[in-house]
Parts: structure tokens; C-alpha cells; sequence
């Protein structure tokens, strides 16, 4: 088993928005970063993101120019898994499909060296069934962190049925070291965050659907009312309308209650591709696509 303090290279698979600032955090922590994308476009998306974030923490003054300049330096990208034998620790940031996890876990469990330990940025997706497909369940944990990763300062870990004590304790410490707040949840559907999350979600999507308010109101409602930074149905548009479906459909699946039933407004947007922020248009129509500057893609 290796040990947080010989952690030395981290392997990320998704160069997505996830995967590019997990990536960020282990490069600025001092390590040695693999990022996989199959997209070579998607590989130049993350570099260019990684380089102007960390240049934007150093005008800030919350980074110097050599610990920046030295992180830039150590950013490997790849498009063959195979280039990520030798890491020591792997977090999984792709799309949010367990069909897509399971192939990926059972692929690096061959390609990885038999220390490494294979974490996922799953939202929701039972950590068991992602370590049922690997011959190391015992090194297979949740590291679920909140979007954008260099700024949010939670990180979820989820223990499956057969996590080890020292594959946790090692997860706990790197998120640490990354400079994140941690807190634990047992592998039931959703975890913590989403369990309480998604549902209000979906409530303010059924208020929205039953004619009780406009979408501006409920936003406002929330926002002034309970001191939300934004308003649910502007936070869905942010984390994506069909990642919001997704985990609706792991916790009435997961949970097998009627009340994590999928508001029909929320289905009938995703099936029409209205998605949120990063499709120009969700439930609010965007000009520009801009992410906001404190927000919690989840």
C-alpha cells in the first residue's frame, strides 16, 4: 500500500472542468500530474485552464511565481492509459455513468501498478459496484470533490464495502494536503452532499413545474431567504441539468422512494438538450457562457 508521504505521482482520468482542477490542486501540492483524455483537444482546453488559474492565484498573491512555475512544469498530458502505470494514486473524473466507470476501473486495475490506489470523483455512484469489477476492492475509495476543486473547500470521501483503513487514511491525508476540508459518508446512494442537495433540486424544479412561482422567484427565494450564494434552479444550470437527472435517478433507484422521483420539467429539459451553462441554455438562457465565481458544481 502506498503511503500518502510517497505519494509522488498522480494520475487523473478526465480532462474535463473536474478533472482539470483535481489536477491543479495535485500540482501546486508539489506532485507529479498524468492527465488522461482520449480528446487531444480536450488535453489543450485543460493545460491552457491549469496555466491561467495558477497565474490568476499568483497576481492574486495566494501563490508565488516558483511554487506556480514549478507546478506548470510537472503537468504530463496523455491520451493512452497506459502512460499511467507507474502513478501512485488515481482519481477518475469522467462522465457520471457507472457502465463507463466500470470499464475504466477494470482497465486501470490491469495497467496500474498493484500499490496504486483507484479513487473516484463520482457524485453519486455506488463506490462498491466500481470496486466489485477490480481485484483490489481494498484500495478503491470516493474522492468527491466540489467544482471549481482549486476554490471549493470540501472533498467527500466514501468508504466501499472494502476500503482499508490505510487505503482512507491515506485518501484523507492527500485531500488535506491539498488544503481541503474532508468529511466522510458511507457508500449509500448520493453520499452526503447530494442526498441533501439534489432533492431540494428537484423541489425547486416541481415548484417550478407546478406554477407555485417563476424561476426568478424561487432563485430570489433562496438567495435572500436562506443566504444561498445562488438559487437552485441557477445552480442546476451550473452543474448540468442531465448531472442533476443522473443522480435523481441513482436515489430513487439507490433509495427506492417516491419522493426522489425525477421532476418531469427537469426530464423534459434534458431530453430537449437543455442542459445549463455549458449548452448556452437551461433552465435561464446564456448569452455568454460564464461560470460564476463561488458556486458548487457537485
Amino acid at each position: 500500500m502506498v503511503l500518502t508521504a510517497e505519494i509522488k505521482t498522480v494520475g487523473i482520468v478526465g480532462g474535463g472542468q473536474m478533472g482539470s482542477g483535481i489536477a491543479q490542486l495535485a500540482l501546486v501540492s508539489g506532485m507529479d500530474v498524468w492527465l488522461f483524455d482520449l480528446d487531444s483537444n480536450a488535453l489543450t482546453k485543460a493545460t491552457n485552464s491549469i496555466n491561467s488559474s495558477i497565474q490568476r492565484f499568483i497576481d492574486k498573491g495566494q501563490l508565488s511565481q516558483e511554487i506556480g512555475s514549478g507546478a506548470v512544469r510537472r503537468l504530463s498530458c496523455t491520451s493512452r492509459l497506459e502512460d499511467l502505470q507507474s502513478v501512485d494514486v488515481i482519481i477518475e473524473a469522467i462522465v457520471e455513468s457507472e457502465d463507463a466507470k466500470k470499464k475504466l476501473f477494470s482497465d486501470l486495475d490491469r495497467i496500474v501498478k498493484g500499490s496504486a490506489i483507484l479513487a473516484s470523483n463520482t457524485s453519486s455512484i455506488s463506490i462498491t459496484r466500481l470496486a466489485s469489477v477490480t481485484g483490489r476492492p481494498n484500495q478503491v475509495i470516493g474522492m468527491h470533490f466540489m467544482n471549481p476543486p482549486p476554490i471549493m473547500k470540501l472533498v467527500e470521501i466514501v468508504r466501499c464495502a472494502d476500503t482499508s483503513e490505510e487505503t482512507f487514511m491515506t485518501v484523507k491525508t492527500l485531500a488535506e494536503r491539498f488544503g481541503k476540508k474532508v468529511i466522510c459518508s458511507q457508500d449509500y446512494p448520493g453520499f452526503i452532499v447530494n442526498r441533501i442537495l439534489m432533492p431540494m433540486i428537484n423541489e425547486a424544479f416541481f415548484t417550478l413545474y407546478t406554477g407555485v412561482a417563476t424561476k426568478e422567484d424561487i432563485d430570489s427565494g433562496m438567495k435572500l431567504g436562506t443566504n444561498h450564494p445562488m438559487g437552485p434552479l441557477e445552480l442546476a444550470d451550473f452543474i448540468g441539468l442531465d448531472v442533476c437527472l443522473s443522480i435523481m435517478k441513482v436515489l430513487h433507484a439507490g433509495l427506492g422512494d417516491n419522493k426522489y422521483w425525477p421532476c418531469p420539467l427537469l426530464v423534459q429539459y434534458v431530453d430537449a438538450g437543455r442542459l445549463g451553462r455549458k449548452r448556452g441554455i437551461g433552465v435561464y438562457t446564456y448569452e455568454k457562457v460564464v461560470e460564476p465565481k463561488l458556486s458548487s458544481r457537485i
